[in-house]
């Protein structure tokens, strides 16, 4: 884990906005701490959360699917961990893969902040927990509110399609 390169993650200013927290309840000390490090997030931007937990981290994509065409912004935070079979591989895979269908989908951005993670001691050190090098919680609520911002103002753009001959 390096989080080289990684930019800065700060409150926007995103009033206004509404965003949907979806968390797996696996590893609950971490998806605690991912959560409160979200909403964190959410309330030093101005907008406001609704949080709903889920049984595991598979069961999160259908949620934020129903979320993501409720709210602004959708932020899915969970926790795998690999162990001794290729489940880690394949729930990686089918969350991840979800996560991006559904924000492509549904034209709605999706913070990815499950953790996909070696051992215990990795998860905990990408938690937001006092001593931790990372903050994937509070990171990936940011990077989902800046893109809904961003959405938001391309939506306002009047910008001609290249195919209406009609528009220059």
């Amino acid at each position: 884990m390096s989080g080289t390169g990684r930019p800065p993650s700060q409150a926007v200013e995103a009033g206004g906005l509404t965003v949907g927290i979806v968390a797996a309840r696996w590893h609950e000390k971490i998806t605690d701490q991912l959560v409160a490090r979200a909403v964190q997030a959410v309330q030093d931007s101005g907008a406001t959360a609704t949080v709903i937990r889920v049984a595991g981290s598979l069961e999160v994509p259908v949620v934020v699917q129903a979320l993501a065409r409720r709210c602004d912004a959708v932020v899915a935070l969970g926790v795998v961990i690999r162990g001794e079979t290729a489940h880690f591989d394949y729930v990686c895979d089918s969350v991840t893969s979800g996560l991006t269908r559904i924000s492509l989908d549904e034209e709605i951005p999706v913070g990815n902040g499950v953790l996909t993670c070696e051992s215990l001691d990795q998860a905990l050190d990408r938690s937001g927990l006092p001593g931790s090098h990372e903050d994937k919680g509070y990171e990936a609520t940011v990077a989902a509110l800046e893109t809904a911002l961003l959405l938001r103002d391309l939506r306002a753009l009047d910008v001609p399609k290249a195919a209406d001959p009609g528009r220059v």
